[in-house]
């Protein structure tokens, strides 16, 4: 099997042409937000693609209300970071969310909103996700 290789970068140092993601690692009343897609089964982080003329901050605004129904919430950036795949190397960038008060969750692709004291065993990407979400506490410990 060929497992990604996620390295965390400096903020800001690729390129905003060169990023295609958004994470938005998200809590809601100290518990962590992880959201499952109508087609899956396992949790994952609210994230997705930035879309032409969108920039990283937009995207991830955007995304953790399409996939949270989020409408008053606190968003800090913590890094970019690479991810190669099968030899291919995409670029994105991590968020941090406090989400202050939540909305009706949008009829998208989002089947339900689950909220965990930890990182849920049962996860879409656990090779990107366990690292992502390591990456986020350990910036939360430094403020």
């Amino acid at each position: 099997m060929n497992l990604p290789i996620v390295k965390f970068l400096d903020a800001f140092s690729v390129p905003a042409e060169e990023l295609k993601y958004s994470i938005v690692c998200s809590q809601y009343q100290n518990k962590w937000v992880f959201v499952r897609h109508r087609l899956r089964e396992t949790w994952e982080m609210p994230a997705g693609h930035i879309e032409k003329d969108e920039s990283a901050l937009a995207a991830a605004k955007r995304e953790l209300y399409e996939e949270t129904g989020a409408v008053n919430f606190s968003l800090r950036m913590i890094c970019d970071y690479s991810c190669e795949c099968k030899g291919e190397t995409n670029y994105g960038r991590i968020f941090f969310a406090n989400i202050h008060q939540l909305g009706k969750l949008p009829e998208m692709e989002i089947a339900e909103i689950k909220f965990f004291n930890n990182l849920p065993r049962e996860l879409t990407y656990p090779d990107i996700q366990n690292l992502v979400f390591g990456k986020v506490c350990e910036y939360l410990k430094t403020i």
